[in-house]
């Protein structure tokens, strides 16, 4: 039985920590450039590339890589200006850790990702009446990975890294929204799922330029921080502190009845 809901909804979903664990994939590539760009010296742990994270403005791994050697170096005593890091260079090293050395053969850490959702579970979104989408920082062929060969979706919408700028500029969430809405017959709420600040930041940018439409910002713990009760809880506060309305510990929490409730809950 097809189960509707009575309030129109798009759902647009983050990729990494929601969709997939990167905790042993993008970080652990962004682990592995950090230490070699900085000759073996400093290998940042799970919790530092939290921490550079949670600033809401390094969405992008291979920035994000460069910015934690930079720090490094800083500390050292030495400047920017002195290191001239080759952002290239870190690019191409992160690619062969997360890639594998052959571009056009995936064999390194993207291998081996666990899933986070099931396609059933977008399967029932659909019976649902909701319309969902992806818009993701990571690169169109790393998504495409996950959506299309892993889930098995059949060219899914999805705004990826070479579609827009960076997050948190909405600039990418309006646009997955513009291909989703078709397909509902009236202006919807929209709420974005993620797992960083820098999701959650571009919901509220999405709010101050666009206020026709409702937009809710939805967090989900990504595994690694689930670890500790405490570093959980120190996660799932940072998150709402950033302007989440809920923090769940797995999307597929956010059912259509629990979408119904946020959709309908007084703002």
């Amino acid at each position: 039985m097809t189960q509707e809901t009575s309030a129109k909804a798009i759902i647009v979903f983050d990729i990494d920590g929601v969709v997939r664990d990167v905790s042993g994939s993008y970080r652990r590539a962004i682990a592995d450039t950090v230490e070699s760009f900085t000759d073996s010296a400093y290998r940042p742990t799970p919790l530092d590339i939290d921490q550079l994270k949670s600033e809401g403005v390094w969405n992008n791994d291979w920035e994000a890589s460069q910015e934690l050697i930079y720090r490094y170096f800083a500390n050292q005593g030495q400047t920017r200006e002195q290191l001239q890091l080759d952002y290239d260079a870190i690019v191409s090293f992160f690619q062969s850790r997360y890639r594998g050395p052959d571009p056009n053969n995936l064999t390194g850490y993207i291998c081996d990702e666990p899933l986070l959702l099931q396609s059933s579970y977008l399967e029932q979104l659909t019976q649902a009446g909701i319309a969902w989408g992806f818009f993701s920082g990571a690169t169109r062929t790393s998504a495409n990975y996950v959506l299309e060969k892993r889930l098995g979706l059949q060219s899914p919408v999805l705004i990826a890294m070479e579609d827009a700028p960076g997050k948190p500029d909405p600039t990418g969430l309006f646009a997955t929204v513009d291909k989703l809405e078709n397909k509902l017959e009236q202006a919807p709420t929209i709420l974005y799922v993620g797992d960083t600040v820098a999701d959650m930041y571009t919901v509220q940018k999405a709010r101050n330029l666009d206020a026709s439409r409702t937009w809710i910002g939805v967090g989900v713990l990504p595994p690694h921080v689930q670890e500790t009760a405490a570093r959980a809880e120190a996660y799932r506060q940072t998150l709402r502190a950033a302007g989440a309305a809920i923090v769940l510990n797995n999307v597929q929490e956010l059912t259509p009845r629990e979408i119904q409730e946020l959709v309908t809950r007084p703002s």
